[in-house]
């Protein structure tokens, strides 16, 4: 068997030169691939251990002095390093378990070995035989056969082993996690974060439901909609910006605990916090009021952080966050009147408020609803000291259009949002259950959209109302954005982090497409 030619190394990902040249070379590579009669695209592997599993077993079997009897290992992995001697090579195969060295000898392999000129970085590989520790003492598998199972027909990019370009790693998240693996723990943890609310509510007797995702009434939430149309029914429909109000209607129906998982959708600005898609927990229990909703939020948040980190003391930033309950309890008016000194009861109105924003350089608009201008309040001069786990209660009915009256605070709602690295986490409230009041407050959203131009106002559900009509029984609402949530329990600085694919402008038309090139 002909000495193969040195095949490319890690640092080195085809030296041709160009990208076009690499194509080039990997697609005559294929081809001499299939002159040989080999599929190098198979239907199926059979693996019996992964690369850590493999690894792990050979140790054990070592340090119990059973290596005379350990099983051959099968497994398989992405080509991450090529180091070829003459009539050995050491390759490395990656799975997402980690990271394993094999051994490929000429005398072992026969013919077979003439196959590493045509393998290349980022190939997918498959190799049985018996794990032995190498001279430098590597555990390492000794291949007695190798299997082409995915031959790659682009190079991984510069550098692969370290991609920090920020915009190829959010458009081609499949070369971020290749090039960065650990990012892949935080994908995990956001699965263990999502199992573990279902498992909490789950325990608690709430049952998980799905409700439409395309609907008639974009109602639930102050936001703009993302609209469609469906051809066969000849009718516009909009992708839902919450869950809520079909939830609320499955309360009337006898369904007492009730949640949801999902994504919902609005056509707002992108930031390092908001995606126009993102995963919303909604959760709503009859009989409970937001005070009830405010004890299960510290304990299901609490429970999360401690399944993740095995504390509630979570990393974040230089410090910590501790979300062990209790979590402190501030008034929002109070918090405005302290960060701002404005005492937002001596501003009954959006034409008084409008006044004192623009004093304050707020700029707002020339027709602002007084609901709008505190929460800008909220969000300058607040939000940014809620650091540790807060609850901020006593919302202006304002700002609150589906939550219940304060009886004993007119003006005011059964209302809290949960804050934690100054950012919101939570929004929940006493549902407002008398359809009369419901009607007039929909009535005062769509006073705000006509005569301020308020596109975000809530809309006006006539079937919601309807079912309300039926009767709905004291009932304590929940919204939790998992994307957020996520960020703070893994320590992310940036929503992006924790989506796998975040929404992202539109390249130009004239832009390269090819990952080499960002």
């Amino acid at each position: 068997v002909p000495e193969p030619e040195l095949p490319p190394t890690a640092d080195q990902p085809d030296n041709l030169g160009s990208l076009e040249a690499n194509l080039e070379s990997r697609r005559v590579k294929l081809g001499r691939i299939h002159e040989r009669g080999i599929d190098p695209y198979p239907a199926r592997f059979e693996r019996n251990c992964t690369a850590t599993e493999a690894i792990t077993r050979f140790v054990a079997a070592e340090t119990a002095n059973r290596l005379g009897s350990a099983d051959p290992v099968v497994l398989a992995g992405r080509i991450t390093s090529m180091r070829v001697m003459g009539r050995a090579a050491f390759l490395d195969l990656r799975d997402a378990s980690g990271t394993v060295q094999a051994m490929l000898r000429q005398n072992v392999l026969g013919d077979d070995y003439s196959l590493l000129p045509d393998l290349d970085i980022g190939d997918f590989l498959g190799v049985s035989g018996n794990m032995m520790r190498t001279r430098t003492g590597q555990p390492t598998v000794e291949a007695t056969t190798i299997t082409i199972l995915a031959k790659g027909m682009r190079p991984l990019p510069e550098k692969w082993h370290g991609l920090r370009d920020v915009e190829t790693r959010y458009r081609q998240r499949y070369l971020d996690l290749i090039a960065n693996p650990e990012i892949a723990d935080t994908f995990v943890q956001r699965s263990r974060v999502i199992s573990g609310i279902r498992r909490f509510l789950d325990d608690r007797g709430f049952v998980e439901v799905d409700t439409p995702i395309l609907v008639p009434i974009p109602a639930g939430a102050h936001a703009r909609p993302f609209i469609t149309h469906h051809n066969a029914l000849d009718m516009q429909l909009y992708l839902r910006i919450a869950t809520e109000l079909y939830l609320k209607r499955l309360i009337v129906g006898g369904l007492d605990k009730v949640y949801e998982i999902g994504r919902v959708f609005r056509n707002e600005g992108i930031d390092q916090d908001h995606n126009p898609e993102f995963t919303l927990l909604e959760s709503y229990e009859a009989y409970a009021d937001y005070n009830n909703v405010m004890e299960m939020v510290e304990s299901l948040v609490s429970t999360l952080a401690i399944d993740l980190h095995g504390s509630p003391r979570v990393p974040y930033g230089e410090g910590f966050i501790d979300f062990t309950p209790p979590w402190q309890r501030l008034s929002l008016p109070e918090e405005i009147h302290r960060r701002c000194g404005v005492d937002i009861d001596q501003y009954p109105d959006a034409e008084s408020l409008i006044g004192k924003a623009a004093e304050m350089g707020l700029d707002p608009a020339p027709r602002e609803a007084r609901g709008r201008l505190i929460d800008k309040m909220l969000s300058v001069y607040v939000e940014p000291h809620l650091v540790q786990p807060s609850f901020l209660i006593d919302y202006p009915e304002d700002m609150s259009p589906l939550a219940k009256g304060r009886p004993d605070k007119p003006g005011y709602v059964e209302r809290f949002e949960a804050f934690a690295a100054g950012m919101e986490i939570a929004n929940a409230y006493t549902e407002l259950n008398d359809p009369g009041v419901q009607r007039a407050r929909f009535a005062e959203q769509e006073h705000l959209r006509a005569a301020y131009g308020d596109d975000e106002a809530d809309r006006t559900d006539e079937d919601f109302l309807t079912a309300l009509e039926y009767g709905m029984p004291p009932t304590g609402g929940l919204g939790i954005g998992i994307d957020r949530l996520v960020m703070l329990l893994t320590g992310q600085a940036t929503i992006r982090d924790v989506l796998l694919f975040p929404q992202m402008r539109a390249l130009s038309s004239d832009a390269d497409d090819d990952h080499d090139s960002r």
